[in-house]
């Protein structure tokens, strides 16, 4: 689902997006009071939401998708870099942070990646994102393995993946990404990138690169 104030945008978005078979758009919002309620209504995977949006912005309205409709993933695609719309997204829940200047097959890939909940970081946001997000004052320490799925989050790594590289299964990475989002106090695996970033787990330039 599209979720921009700017028709032309919507249009444009569209028509690149129409062009990949594996990507179905299945409804478009003006503004951020009407993505929430297409998002109720359609169920979409991802949402490719602009942050700039009357009536409600985008930041509020990914808070309450994210919160209502857990399995739908909100990609933030701004021509915004300010670090208020930065964090605020990313506290607000949204998986990755996009700049509208991305070529479309760039933007294709990440909406897939994202729907897999594969971390999507502009090289721009990441770095901002390192500097304004907080990390926790107290996380509870990580297990060896915690350590390594947090790495692999950090890659941009779905679960599935994460799986596959540590010869363990699905519902094991599961656990553990609770487990690590909860010891953490944070409530998305971007947030958990973010802090394995700052941690030096991976660097900057690794945060969400494995798509």
């Amino acid at each position: 689902m599209i979720a921009d104030d700017h028709k032309l945008v919507r249009q444009g978005l569209k028509m690149v997006l129409d062009l990949d078979t594996q990507l179905e758009v299945v409804g478009e919002a003006e503004n951020g009071e009407e993505a929430t309620r297409l998002a109720r209504q359609l169920e979409p995977d991802v949402v490719v939401m602009d942050l700039v949006m009357p009536v409600m912005d985008g930041v509020e309205a990914t808070r309450v998708i994210r919160r209502e409709l857990p399995d739908t993933q909100v990609l933030a695609l701004t021509s915004v870099l300010e670090d208020a719309s930065v964090t605020g997204a990313v506290r607000a829940g949204a998986i990755g942070y996009l700049l509208k200047n991305t070529g479309s097959d760039e933007l294709c890939r990440a909406i897939k990646a994202a729907a897999e909940g594969q971390v999507q970081l502009a090289p721009e946001a990441a770095v901002r994102l390192m500097r304004e997000v907080s990390a926790p004052k107290d996380p509870q320490a990580l297990t060896e393995r915690e350590t390594d799925v947090l790495k692999l989050i950090a890659r941009g790594m779905a679960n599935k993946q994460i799986a596959r590289s540590l010869y363990i299964g699905e519902k094991t990475v599961k656990t553990h990404v609770s487990n690590i989002l909860l010891k953490l106090g944070v409530n998305s695996r971007t947030q958990a990138a973010l802090y394995a970033a700052r941690m030096g787990f991976v660097s900057p330039e690794e945060l969400g690169q494995d798509t």
